[in-house]
């Protein structure tokens, strides 16, 4: 079984940037789909980016597309989330999360394995 553990969270100003990681351990997740979602107190968790076992394929939602950018190094069994152009809607704990299939996916219930989630705190 794959344990995800995310780190790279935080307090940023708005405007910033910050860069997520989420190593795996347990196992390889060379061969399989990653993604990335987030959930802000009274919220529902939202997907923000998922990449297929190559990263080939890449897929973000409208909020974040042009700001966050998805990458692997499979060699590392690490899975990262760059951010910029921060802003307090950001604001969130975030997940990585693993599915048992090569492709992407957007979402949640696609996904078989998660962390336990880095904070992020963007303030204005």
């Amino acid at each position: 079984q794959v344990h995800l553990a995310e780190s790279g969270g935080g307090l940023v100003q708005a405007g910033g940037s910050l860069r997520l990681s989420c190593a795996a351990s347990g196992r390889t997740i060379s061969s399989y789909g990653m993604g990335w979602f987030r959930q802000a107190p009274g919220k529902e968790r939202e997907f923000v980016a998922g990449i297929s076992w190559s990263g080939t394929n890449i897929y973000y939602p409208d909020s974040v597309k042009g700001r966050f950018t998805i990458s692997r190094d499979n060699a590392k069994n690490t899975v990262y989330l760059a951010m910029n152009s921060l802003n307090p809607d950001d604001s969130a704990v975030y997940y990585c999360a693993e599915r048992r299939d090569p492709s992407l996916a957007a979402v949640e219930g696609s996904y078989d394995y998660w962390g336990r989630g880095t904070q992020l705190t963007v303030s204005s």
